[in-house]
């Protein structure tokens, strides 16, 4: 029996919308039992998309997001104001349109050296979210993109099994296989506590990828967080069924 769940879209805006609607329903779940929600979120071209749909949902269901905490399941090391900034793209299409208060955006200071970045953003995390009995923090949900290779969040194929095994939560990351060289990630363990993973995978040319991490004998880092996991949801426009 497999641990995860395929749900599949014709196409990307049916898939982030759809994926939108859905995550805004938790939100309000979690609003009624008087929960404040941790979240990751990650970068991409289909969480733009998603990005955009969740504001332009929220607007309309009139949902509010300011009761959850938003963090990060990677950052690039580049100033906040710099086009390469995961929280500039979020704070452009969904804090600030949603008016967000900055309190509940603890950004990763990717101006920072790596190592000064992924402790801040360890201690922050820290700070709010509760933690499992191996001392990882439980977020509520991290959503995740794919790259051509099966990487997620900024944990690439071809890392050492001592860099994988690691138990920090937040880890430098230096001469990334894609620039920005430098970046900040959640490790395996940290995405492996939350209470649910949902996966965007959307894009031409990573069916390849894909199918890899969803069989059995898949060597990416998406395969990794699969095999690691109790269940995971992937939602997709790819064709691999």
């Amino acid at each position: 029996m497999r641990n995860f769940e395929l749900v599949s879209f014709p196409n990307d805006a049916t898939l982030a919308d759809r994926v939108a609607i859905e995550w805004l329903k938790e939100i309000e779940s979690a609003s009624r039992n008087g929960r404040q929600p941790c979240v990751a979120l990650s970068g991409g071209r289909i969480a733009q998309k998603f990005f955009a749909s969740v504001a332009e949902n929220a607007r309309a269901r009139a949902v509010s997001l300011e009761q959850a905490h938003f963090f990060w399941a990677d950052e690039r090391c580049v100033a906040p104001t710099d086009a390469e900034s995961n929280y500039l793209i979020a704070r452009r299409l969904l804090f600030g349109p949603l008016k967000i208060p900055d309190s509940r955006t603890h950004r990763i200071r990717g101006e920072d050296s790596p190592e000064a970045t992924a402790q801040s953003a360890e201690a922050e995390i820290r700070r709010i979210a509760p933690r499992d009995a191996g001392g990882q923090p439980v977020l509520d949900l991290v959503f995740l993109g794919m790259g051509e290779d099966g990487h997620v969040a900024s944990l690439f194929p071809g890392e050492p099994e001592t860099a994988m095994a690691g138990n920090a939560v937040y880890r430098a990351v230096k001469n990334a296989p894609k620039p920005p060289p430098n970046r900040v990630t959640l490790g395996y363990p940290a995405i492996v506590a939350a209470r649910e993973v949902w996966v965007l995978a959307s894009g031409a040319g990573k069916e390849a990828a894909l199918r890899q991490s969803l069989s059995p004998t898949g060597g990416t880092p998406l395969a990794r967080v699969l095999k690691l996991r109790d269940w995971t949801r992937i939602f997709t426009d790819i064709a691999v069924q």
